[in-house]
């Protein structure tokens, strides 16, 4: 056999153990060269490492390049994928997803700005997905194995386990720290339903591998992925049912912004039931059929395909973490303080696998969290610093088409905690550029101290609301509040205007019968 033929065959073997990687296309083998190289050669350890990072999704990544370019020896392990699920079997296949299904229904719609398509819209659906698998393998060096060995960085490939409290085994080498990090992230879980297994089903790690448009896509979980995708292969085609447990989609959302996304979902022909449990799965023909129990009957939902988006666990299995003294719960992942230290103090923990003990202090498994998380890792273990988790001002955002986006409080929170409120809300129709652009479905809610020009959070429903979201986080991050907001000048037309007239509205609260009064007697004496 050549060389050649030998680094083909690891390359298949490498790829056959990770159904991520179907269809095994010129672009996933990019990708594979990237973030798993086959002919990777582990280095050769020597001395005490300052750090040691286990995993090499966003917070592994973030904390080896950070505590590396502060000039600490640090060592990197990876057992799978370098980039993890954000960028292999998350974030960016998805937005690829829904940027191309926001196309198509753009074109369906475009009548209603004077522009005429004749024909039907089509969508070429393994160009879709040839598209995304093309991109995502563009974006991966920032993400590669070339890439943080350039930053010095000694990478592992391999599966490690803690040896004892200052020691960690990959494959037949063992590595000293003095601090070490878990960011080892989570996986989907599949709920106990009786045949799902069986009959089999989809989960973020194979669902971007589809290479066919299922006709019929029925979805478990009306969560932020669960929506996500169910708008998206609709748009795309798919006759798509969404079934959720709790009496609204999306359940941790204000309900006003849910509603809004029901409707949306709607108009693209998902099929939504909500307040309902599935009771079964089974395949009969060659189809999936789900019995589902709703409003005290049962139905059945006939499918091709079941995606599950109804659940994560951490990846605490194999470490090894008891040998280290940490303390971790297989469900919640490992328990950290508002430090992000674990039960031992020289091992810390952050992403998705961090379960934080301290009030307000998360979990919050989105990747920018375990960005956050990372640099509060690099202070605390690197230089003795006291950052704390519970003082993060996380915001997010479900992109659907609108999308949902928040930051801070809800009014009910804050009220649970004693801080007494009032809130400012301006609905998009009330901007002129939202109206212009056809999408003045949607509002922002700011919750701020009563009394006060304090912001404790706010929600956003409109097309661009993730990127406009992040002006109400930096007032919130400085300590500013609504007049701030209202003296800044914004660009007319926008969309962001919105949160401009919230900041004008505060202002005219302010002024009070008695105020007003005292200003008409000055201007009448001044006439």
């Amino acid at each position: 056999m050549t060389a050649t033929e030998t680094s083909e065959t690891m390359d298949r073997a490498i790829h056959e153990q990770m159904p991520e990687l179907e269809p095994f296309d010129e672009h996933n083998q990019s990708l594979l060269s990237q973030v798993h190289p086959i002919d990777w050669g582990n280095p050769t350890p020597s001395g005490r490492y300052n750090l040691i990072v286990i995993g090499a999704g966003t917070a592994g990544l973030v904390t080896a390049a950070g505590a590396a370019g502060l000039g600490a020896k640090v060592a990197l392990i990876e057992r799978r994928l370098m980039g993890g699920d954000c960028l292999n079997v998350g974030c960016v296949p998805s937005k690829a997803l829904i940027r191309s299904a926001r196309a198509a229904a753009e074109v369906r719609r475009a009548g209603q700005y004077g522009v005429e398509v004749t024909g039907d819209v089509k969508v070429d659906f393994p160009a879709v997905m040839e598209r995304m698998r093309r991109l995502r393998a563009k974006i991966s060096p920032h993400d590669s194995a070339a890439r943080f060995h350039d930053l010095g960085i000694d990478l592992f490939i391999g599966d490690a386990a803690f040896v004892d409290d200052h020691r960690i085994q990959v494959d037949d080498a063992k590595l000293e720290f003095s601090r070490a990090v878990v960011a080892t992230g989570g996986r989907a879980v599949a709920p106990p339903i009786p045949g799902l297994e069986e009959a089999g089903h989809l989960t973020n790690e194979t669902f971007f591998s589809l290479t066919e448009l299922p006709p019929r896509l029925a979805i478990i979980g009306a969560g932020p992925i669960g929506c996500e995708m169910a708008q998206t292969f609709a748009r795309f085609g798919s006759e798509v049912t969404l079934l959720e447990a709790a009496e609204h989609i999306l359940p941790r959302e204000d309900p006003d912004a849910a509603a809004i996304i029901d409707r949306a979902l709607c108009d693209d022909g998902v099929n939504i039931i909500c307040g309902s449990k599935v009771a079964g799965v089974s395949t009969n023909n060659g189809e999936k059929v789900i019995d589902v129990e709703h409003q005290g009957s049962s139905r059945e939902i006939r499918t091709d395909d079941v995606l599950v988006s109804a659940g994560r666990a951490p990846n605490v299995d194999g470490l090894n973490l008891e040998a280290a003294g940490v303390r971790y719960d297989p469900k919640r992942g490992v328990e950290v303080n508002d430090f992000l230290q674990s039960s031992n103090p020289h091992i810390y923990a952050a992403g998705d696998v961090a379960s934080p003990t301290a009030p307000g202090a998360g979990p919050y498994q989105f990747t920018h969290a375990a960005d956050a998380m990372a640099r509060i890792v690099i202070q605390n273990a690197m230089f003795f610093g006291r950052a704390r988790a519970s003082e993060l001002i996380m915001p997010w955002c479900t992109y659907t088409d609108p999308e949902i986006a928040h930051v801070g409080l809800y009014e009910h929170a804050a009220n649970a905690r004693g801080i007494p409120t009032e809130t400012l809300t301006i609905n998009m129709s009330e901007v002129d550029r939202a109206i212009l652009d056809g999408d003045n479905e949607g509002f922002l809610k700011v919750v701020h101290r009563k009394g006060k020009d304090e912001i404790l959070g706010a929600t956003l429903v409109s097309r661009h609301a993730g990127d406009m979201i992040s002006e109400i986080t930096l007032a919130m991050n400085a300590g500013k509040g609504l007049e701030t907001i209202s003296r800044s000048i914004h660009p007319y037309p926008t969309q962001a205007e919105v949160i401009k007239k919230a900041g004008d509205a505060y202002k005219r609260t302010k002024l009070t019968p008695r105020i007003k009064s005292v200003f008409e007697t000055l201007l009448a004496w001044r006439r």
